[in-house]
């Protein structure tokens, strides 16, 4: 009975075990699917930023959306931004806004992105020639240098021509402190530093 009885407990205790690590392994499962299936969208350094866009920023993650197409990194600046299509007011107070009829980010031609200059692009002012740029898609990561920046009127579209290569065009409006509707418009042109690295697309 002795012998029986120890068995049983064993038995019991396996089972019990089992059951442990199965339930673990299926929550473990469960998160990691709910994860790839939400759009990944950073938390951002809001340090910079003026109280009335952290508002506004806040505001937006309440309104659902499509996902965002890319993630916009600059390390040196601590920028890091999800790139959404369009730039309506939604989108550019929940991340950077691919501007319409330019190049899809990671795309051959010159992609254009606007973020506004108190929020996520604050920190575009102290962006420099030779700074590196990341851009995260579905399909790769490739990075980008910085060639030059300049400061052109709201009416000159003309730095979101077409480009023969491959490049980033970000543009905010500039002073980035000026109180009020600003009267110019910051630009940074990026081209590419490599191929990008392949990664596996990630299923939405």
């Amino acid at each position: 009975m002795w012998a029986v009885g120890i068995a049983c407990l064993a038995c019991s205790g396996a089972w019990y075990v089992a059951g442990a690590m199965g339930r673990r392994d299926a929550i473990r499962q469960f998160a990691t699917l709910e994860a790839s299936s939400q759009p990944d969208e950073p938390t951002p350094d809001v340090s910079l930023w003026s109280p009335e866009r952290i508002v506004a920023w806040k505001r937006a993650l309440q309104v659902s959306g499509p996902a965002p197409l890319a993630v916009l990194t600059i390390p040196r600046l601590h920028i890091e931004v999800p790139v959404l299509e369009g730039t309506d007011e939604v989108a550019l107070n929940r991340g950077a806004g691919h501007i319409e009829d330019t190049a899809a980010p990671g795309a051959d031609g010159n992609s254009g992105i606007a973020a506004h200059r108190d929020g996520f692009f604050r920190g575009l002012k102290d962006i420099a020639t030779g700074d590196v740029i990341e851009l995260q898609t579905h399909q790769r990561t490739e990075r980008y240098i910085v060639q030059r920046t300049w400061i052109v009127d709201p009416g000159d579209v003309s730095v979101l021509d077409p480009t023969p290569t491959r490049s980033i065009t970000l543009v905010t409006c500039y002073p980035f402190y000026f109180i009020g509707s600003a009267p110019q418009r910051f630009i940074v042109r990026a081209v590419p530093a490599d191929t990008g690295t392949e990664r596996e697309a990630t299923p939405h």
